[in-house]
């Protein structure tokens, strides 16, 4: 389909595809599904994907710059050093379902009731983000940064390895279980026994 000079792809499903300079995307993807693709070092500026599900892709070093992710599920997907603080705001609203995102970053984004569910989030940068009320179920958190963020409402009962400083944070109402509580201390190098 063709909307005017912007190419429209509706309800297909793409499996064990390789994106890149040789196989471009472009356009808008709507209620599409990317089942085993490849996005690696993929350039995806102005692309639009909406109400889309990824599952097992590797989207490692891809160019998010003006991407535009609108109701999009990444479910056992590979997110290596993906800047999703580059994508387009506007409308942006992500689910993360056992993914790999080591060194992935989300500053400045509003990412209010984001779910990551049993993530790798080892050494993502979450700075001034967003994150009322968003949930860190079953979570590895180790050396993510948090600072200036807003984590009010959000769920770290059964995530692990989280250090987050109170002070530079904002964390009315957020929820946290025993033992995990104790990353909450880490900055003032109290010894805990």
């Amino acid at each position: 389909m063709n909307k005017g000079n912007i190419e429209l792809t509706g309800n297909r499903v793409f499996e064990k595809t390789v994106f890149d300079s040789g196989n471009p995307l472009c356009g808008v993807y709507e209620e599409c599904r990317f089942l085993g693709c490849g996005f690696t070092n993929a350039e995806l500026s102005g692309v639009t994907f909406r109400n889309c599900t990824f599952k097992g892709c590797d989207f490692s070093l891809a160019k998010m710059k003006n991407l535009s992710l609108q109701e999009v599920l990444f479910r056992e997907c590979k997110l290596l050093g993906v800047q999703f603080g580059e994508c387009r705001i506007f409308l942006l609203e992500l689910r993360f379902e056992s993914c790999m995102m080591k060194l992935t970053t989300f500053l400045k984004l509003n990412l209010k009731e984001t779910v990551f569910k049993n993530c790798d989030l080892q050494e993502a940068d979450f700075t001034e983000a967003d994150l009322t009320g968003a949930s860190f179920a079953e979570s590895d958190l180790l050396k993510a940064l948090f600072h200036h963020t807003n984590l009010e409402k959000a769920d770290f009962r059964t995530a692990i390895n989280y250090s987050i400083n109170p002070e530079a944070n904002r964390l009315r109402k957020a929820r946290f279980a025993l033992p995990g509580v104790i990353g909450l201390l880490d900055t003032y190098g109290i010894e805990i026994e």
